[in-house]
């Protein structure tokens, strides 16, 4: 479990097509520092498994499916990206609940700089709309954010100055994509009411 608060920015360093997956190096002293094979690093909020790790560098196995439902296949030598460890167990949960398993991703449609931060409009799939409220909490690029404004197909945050200088958020474009993970408690929520449901109607 990750809180979506970024540790490091961290860079690409070499990208292997395997076929059906593809496997990343990744330079990041913080988070490599005492990481061993089998642990897990969220890059760009998505939960990797680590294969190899050395001199401030760790290589990471990405399949298909994680491929075709996040941004990472876009990354190439080169690309900055978010970093975090999991929460160890006693730490302060800064963020909130987030799992590294990205639901699906955004599109960057507009940013709106203003004198001490910054607005971003994010489009967002018709999906995951029912699950993101204003001042809510979600999930973009593995940071963990609060929804300003919940529209019909977009939402909106804030980017404090911290953020923007420590994440990728800070660099992305309109058109640019971006991972999404909504609250896992409301999908929990939903699952559990739908059954209830189910159980008062039979």
């Amino acid at each position: 479990m990750f809180t979506g608060i970024v540790e490091e920015l961290g860079e690409v360093t070499a990208v292997e097509n395997l076929g059906d997956a593809s496997r990343f190096r990744l330079r990041g002293p913080l988070v490599t520092d005492g990481a061993k094979h089998g642990d897990s690093i969220a890059v760009n909020g998505v939960c990797l498994t680590v294969v190899e790790s050395a001199e401030g560098e760790f290589t990471a196995d990405v399949m298909a499916e994680t491929l075709s439902r996040s941004s990472l296949g876009a990354l190439a030598p080169g690309s900055r990206v978010n970093l975090e460890r999991p929460m160890a167990v006693g730490d302060r949960l800064g963020g909130h609940i987030v799992q590294g398993h990205v639901d699906g991703t955004g599109t960057i449609l507009e940013r709106t700089p203003s004198e001490n931060w910054e607005i971003v409009k994010v489009s967002l799939p018709g999906p995951l709309r029912r699950y993101v409220v204003e001042k809510g909490s979600i999930t973009v690029d593995g940071v963990s954010l609060t929804v300003v404004d919940a529209g019909p197909d977009y939402f909106t945050v804030s980017l404090i100055p911290t953020t923007l200088a420590l994440t990728t958020l800070g660099t992305k474009r309109s058109g640019d994509p971006v991972n999404l993970e909504v609250d896992v408690i409301a999908k929990y929520v939903e699952r559990l009411m739908g059954a209830r449901a189910k159980e008062t109607a039979q």
